[in-house]
Parts: structure tokens; C-alpha cells; sequence
């Protein structure tokens, strides 16, 4: 263990703190002022340090000691993750209202995880077993679930001891022979990539039960989405939607920068909805990161590392993980607000001029892998976006648009007709479609992609028609065109808007392919007249 360094507090700007303590590294934890604020260190001077103060810096003084920990900020990994609700920084926030009230103050926690509390730990190694990075030594059953024990990277050797029956985490697993412990929780720096055998390309689909997605614009196993929509649109109730019904093992909902009433209602439905699969309530495989609107803003940069490194973590143990950020406009928000009390020169529109790569080194961290145990896992995005004006040249939606594989533009007309999910369907895309449609017209029904093209042609040939309908009406088009209109009508009513309040909530492939089919039907016969073959 590194030793610990002291300092003081030399000058404060914001949540911004300098001091004079020397022999820190960057993105080091420290603990600031008398109330041990948590903090981490951004900027290295040649006499001064700069650090970056993740709670309310509200009544530090100068000359108050700072203490640097020589590790960086980690996040707590293991049993009790589910259906727990942390801040940006991974605090308990059940645990800080029982310690401060209702409104929540600074305070130090120990850890992240309870690591008193006694779990059941069923043992797949014996003594005399060797083990290295990537085997499973055993599994704590976590209510209907079971959670992998797998041994850390740079850990090996001989089992010479192995702990079974009731364990709490803060007990040792398993004893190896060169007297080395293992236990069944970690820590790993949030802003690290976990190691993995080797990325694998995406071959599934996430099902998320959206007709307009599942069929149009699939997002594949291990990719990512990005949701840019104005105010009003639909962003977030399209993403509590999808993380309700999507086929993943595990949802990490992180709430950057949202409204503390739409988190209590998420929360409030997680709870009463029941996993079809499991029979127990949603919220028992989900984990929410919380970092409202009103919480510290700069703890709002860190929470999206805290929410990748536990996706990461339960990719790592072979499971479908589906991370969802809502939203990341907020979240580059803070990112700005930092960097410019850190006067940094600003680039376009006040953003830091490393936006850019730091967006794209964090959507790097999803996709599909080989983990360290020889199994497969694959960690999932869906990024919502928040353009000012809905103006979708504006830096945070064009830096997504590199990266990610499909794009749901949300469009405030649709949003205004009280069409939902409002997704524009001339300016969506899905970089997937390709790889994914072998999968669908194996599993689902081999015209898939033939009725797909239909669709598409319809919408196509409608907003072709629509200002010949404008100029001479629907009664002076010809029988042909005005089919093609009266079909486009039905796609939209009954194929592409969904409401998420009612059972039409969730649809899965094969119903999605029996609605298609019918409302396109009469389509599909009249281009049979004409003697020709539906495309």
C-alpha cells in the first residue's frame, strides 16, 4: 500500500482547489479539507497541484489539509450491485439518507458495498486446484441470481484453502499457496478499461421490443445508439422503456444530469414491474447510478465511468449488459464547466477541445468479448442526447455520430403530432443492418429483409408524393399513388407508433413481422397486378 501524503489548501476557485502538496499523479484520489471531501487530482503544476472536488465544496477554507491516497478513484465490485441505487460516485444513496437526511451532505463510506453482510458461496474449486486470471472459484447466490467469483487479473497459484456456506465479503475466499487471499469483491479504477481476451464482432441483436428499432434499425449485441431529440421528445421515456424490455442479463441505468422526479417514477416502476423471465420485479437486475440534477455537478463527470466499469465488470462475468446514459449532454455539460474553471482553452462552443476523444475512448469500452474465463459477455450503449435548440450540428451529437452504429433522431414534429417513440424514419440509420439480418431471417422468418425493403419503399415513395398530394389533393392523385399514401398511414399508426403505457409496449420480432406483413399486404398485391414482384 502506497503511503499517504499531506498537503494544504492553497487557493479555491469553485470546486476547484490548488495545493502546495507535492509528489501526487495525476487522476489520484485525495481527500479535501476538514470535511474529507473526495476529490481527484486534473492539473500538475511545478509547486502546486490542482484538484477537481466531487461534492459541494461549500465551506472549505484555505490552508485546510488535503491528503492524497496514492490510488486512483475506483469503483467497488461484487455481490449487493443489484437493484442498488449509488450517486455519481458510487455511494449507497439509501445508506447517505440514513446518515444525513433527506438532503444529502458530505460524508466518508468506507465502501461502496456492505462487506459485512453474509452471502451463500458455493464453491467450483478444491484444494490443490490451480488457479489463474479468469477461473471461477465459486458463486454467491444473490437472491434468483448467481454471482460468478472469478479470480482477478495478475493473481495466480495453488488453492490451499476454500471458503464455502454462508461468507461475508470482507472474509477471505480462498487462501493460495503462496499465502495470498482472494475475496469476493474488488476495486477497479473507473476510468480503466477492464482487460479482456479479445473483442469479438457483433453476429445478435438487442431486442428491445420497439417495432421501429428491432425492425428498421437494429442495434446489435455489444454496439451503440445514440438518441439525440429535443426538449420534449421523448428521450427518457424511450430509454426507461427499452431498459424494462430489452433481452439483456443486466441493465445499468445511469441518470447524468436528470430530474430527481423522473428517476423516483423509474425507480417507483422498476419495483411493480416483473421480469418475464425470472418472475422477480425489474428492479432486482438493474443497477442505477443517480446523479440528479441537483447533486454536485462535477461528481456528474465521474458518474458514467462509475456505470461502464460495472457493465464492464458483469460482461467480464459472461453476462448481456445493456448500459443506458440519459443524458450525455449533460454529462459534457459538467465536462465544460470544469475544464473552464480549469482555464483551459476552449474549443467549439465553450466544450473542451478533447470532447471529442473523450467521447470516443469511453464508447470504446462496449462491445462484444472474450473474458478472461474463456466465456463470452458483451456490454451494450444507448446514449441520449440533449442538442440545445434540437440543433444537430452542435458538438456533442457530431462527436456520437463517429462512433456509434445507430442513430434514433428524435423529431419535434412527430413529438408535436403526439407520434411516439418520435423517431424520424428518413434520418435514422443503422450501421448493423447488414450483419444483423442473417440472424433474422434465421431466426425469426427469411422474408424479413424483403418485407423490410417494402417498408422502407413505402415511406420513401410517400414523401416523394407528398407535395403532388399538397397541390392537387388526394383525389386528383392517381389509384396507385393514393394506395401508396393510404398504406404509408397505416404504417405509421399501427407499425411505426408505439405506446409505451399499454401492453403494445413490448413487441417481439414475430408479432413485429405479422403486423408488417398485414398492413402491407394490400401493397404487395397491387404491385402483384401490375406484373410485377414487390421489392
Amino acid at each position: 500500500m502506497k503511503k499517504e501524503k499531506t498537503g494544504r489548501i492553497i487557493s479555491i476557485s469553485g470546486a476547484t482547489v490548488r495545493t502546495d502538496l507535492r509528489g501526487l499523479t495525476l487522476f489520484e484520489k485525495v481527500s479535501v479539507g476538514k470535511q474529507n471531501l473526495t476529490g481527484e487530482v486534473v492539473r500538475l503544476d511545478k509547486d502546486a497541484a490542482v484538484l477537481q472536488v466531487y461534492e459541494d465544496p461549500g465551506g472549505l477554507g484555505l490552508h485546510e489539509p488535503i491528503q492524497g491516497h496514492g490510488t486512483s478513484l475506483t469503483t467497488a465490485l461484487g455481490p449487493g450491485l443489484l437493484s442498488a441505487i449509488f450517486d455519481g460516485l458510487q455511494r449507497p444513496l439509501d445508506l447517505l439518507t440514513e446518515m444525513t437526511g433527506s438532503f444529502i451532505h458530505p460524508v466518508h463510506l468506507a465502501s461502496s458495498l456492505d462487506l459485512k453482510k453474509k452471502w451463500e458461496f458455493t464453491p467450483s474449486v478444491s484444494i490443490g486446484d490451480a488457479v489463474e486470471p479468469g477461473t471461477r472459484i465459486g458463486f454467491f447466490t444473490e437472491g434468483a441470481f448467481q454471482h460468478p467469483v472469478v479470480v482477478e487479473s495478475g493473481r495466480q497459484g495453488i488453492v490451499k484453502r476454500i471458503a464455502t456456506g454462508m461468507t461475508a465479503l470482507e472474509e477471505p475466499l480462498c487462501l493460495l499457496d503462496d499465502n495470498s487471499m482472494l475475496y469476493g469483491y474488488q476495486h477497479w479504477p473507473m476510468r480503466v478499461p477492464r482487460p479482456y481476451r479479445k473483442k469479438i464482432s457483433p453476429r445478435e441483436p438487442v431486442i428491445t421490443g420497439q417495432r421501429i428499432i428491432d425492425f428498421l434499425f437494429p442495434l446489435a449485441r455489444g454496439g451503440t445508439a445514440i438518441i439525440p431529440g429535443g426538449f420534449g421528445t421523448g428521450k427518457t421515456i424511450l430509454q426507461q422503456t427499452i431498459a424494462k424490455h430489452a433481452d439483456v442479463d443486466i441493465v445499468i441505468y445511469a441518470g447524468c444530469g436528470e430530474r430527481g422526479n423522473e428517476m423516483s417514477e423509474l425507480i417507483q416502476e422498476f419495483v411493480e414491474l416483473v421480469d418475464p423471465r425470472t418472475g422477480c420485479p425489474l428492479l432486482d437486475r438493474t443497477v442505477l447510478v443517480a446523479n440528479t440534477s441537483n447533486m454536485p455537478v462535477a461528481a456528474r463527470e465521474a458518474s458514467i465511468y462509475t456505470a461502464v466499469t460495472l457493465g464492464e465488470y458483469y460482461r467480464d462475468l459472461g453476462f448481456h449488459v445493456l448500459l443506458i446514459a440519459d443524458s450525455i449532454s449533460r454529462w459534457a455539460e459538467a465536462l465544460r464547466e470544469i475544464s473552464c474553471s480549469l482555464e483551459e482553452m476552449p474549443g467549439e462552443e465553450g466544450y473542451p477541445t478533447y470532447l471529442a476523444s473523450r467521447l470516443s475512448s469511453f464508447v470504446e469500452r462496449a462491445g462484444v468479448v472474450e473474458t478472461l474465463s474463456g466465456g463470452t459477455g458483451s456490454l451494450s450503449m444507448i446514449l441520449s442526447v440533449s442538442p440545445p435548440g434540437g440543433d444537430f450540428t452542435e458538438p456533442v451529437t457530431q462527436a456520437l455520430l463517429r462512433t456509434a452504429g445507430t442513430f434514433l433522431m428524435l423529431d419535434t414534429g412527430l413529438a408535436n403530432s403526439r407520434h411516439f417513440p418520435a423517431i424520424n424514419w428518413m434520418q435514422s440509420y443503422s450501421l448493423y443492418q447488414d450483419i444483423l439480418s442473417p440472424y433474422f431471417q434465421d431466426v425469426v422468418a427469411p422474408e424479413w429483409e424483403t418485407l423490410r425493403r417494402r417498408c422502407r419503399e413505402i415511406m420513401h415513395r410517400e414523401e416523394t408524393l407528398k407535395e403532388i398530394m399538397e397541390i392537387v389533393g388526394i383525389e386528383g392523385m392517381q389509384e396507385g399513388d393514393r394506395l401508396v399514401m393510404q398504406v404509408a398511414e397505416n404504417l405509421r399508426n399501427r407499425f411505426l407508433a408505439q405506446n409505451a403505457y399499454s401492453d403494445d409496449a413490448f413487441c417481439e420480432p414475430r408479432k413485429t413481422l405479422e403486423i408488417i406483413r398485414s398492413v402491407t399486404s394490400e401493397y404487395a398485391a397491387e404491385e402483384q397486378k401490375k406484373g410485377g414482384t414487390p421489392k
